[in-house]
């Protein structure tokens, strides 16, 4: 089974889909850590995602659908996958289809309002060492902009300041209608509330899963 978790910036498709992925033992793919990656390994893909991602604007479907190609063909993918970030548009949702069809999937918008995303990503702050995601708001390290993980010092990603932010929820208003009706004409759409705990929204997504694989 393929499974998209859709949904603006920060409303939390990574911490579901790591818990899901846990729960039914499939991968989850990440286009932006696949993206960060590239851009922390400094390869040709990563040199030309940065100066994009650092404006708030998207890649490039060829670029991101170049990277999806690649890993929905490992091995580890063939019971089923997670995709948290991708498609965001609807000639992305086609090329998916193209990459791999045939396969059961499932959609689900995890919902939630501008201002509510806006207070959310301002408050992150990233670990220039590991990664580590920390929140001013919700989970802070135990000294000040250090991470507890590795030591390195956090930071505020060009793309969480506030007027990026609001540039990439425009580019997502602008595509996300589109996309949710291509999704429910296939009778594979579901939404949810973003804004409830972590637990319920958890549980939700678990129990729509669970009723496609009975399917």
């Amino acid at each position: 089974m393929r499974i998209i978790l859709y949904g603006p910036p920060g409303s939390g498709k990574g911490t579901q889909g790591d818990l899901i992925g846990e729960k039914y033992g499939v991968p989850k793919i990440s286009t932006g850590d696949l993206l960060r990656r590239a851009v922390k390994d400094r390869t040709a893909l990563g040199r030309k995602a940065e100066a994009i991602m650092n404006e708030g604007d998207l890649v490039s479907d060829e670029i991101v659908g170049g990277i999806i190609r690649e890993r929905i063909a490992l091995p580890d993918c063939r019971s089923g996958y997670i995709l948290d970030g991708f498609p965001r548009t609807l000639p992305q949702a086609r090329m998916l289809e193209d990459l791999d069809s045939g396969r059961n999937e499932i959609v689900v918008e995890i919902c939630l309002s501008d201002e509510i995303v806006v207070k959310r990503l301002n408050a992150r702050r990233s670990c220039v060492g590991c990664g580590m995601i920390y929140n001013t708001q919700v989970k802070n390290p135990e000294v000040a902009d250090v991470c507890d993980e590795c030591g390195a010092r956090l930071v505020l990603r060009d793309d969480d300041r506030e007027d990026a932010i609001r540039r990439r929820l425009h580019i997502y208003h602008q595509q996300r209608d589109k996309l949710v009706d291509y999704y429910k004409r296939k009778d594979v759409y579901h939404g949810i509330n973003g804004d409830a705990p972590i637990e319920r929204i958890f549980d939700e997504l678990s129990d729509l899963i669970d009723k496609e694989r009975e399917l």
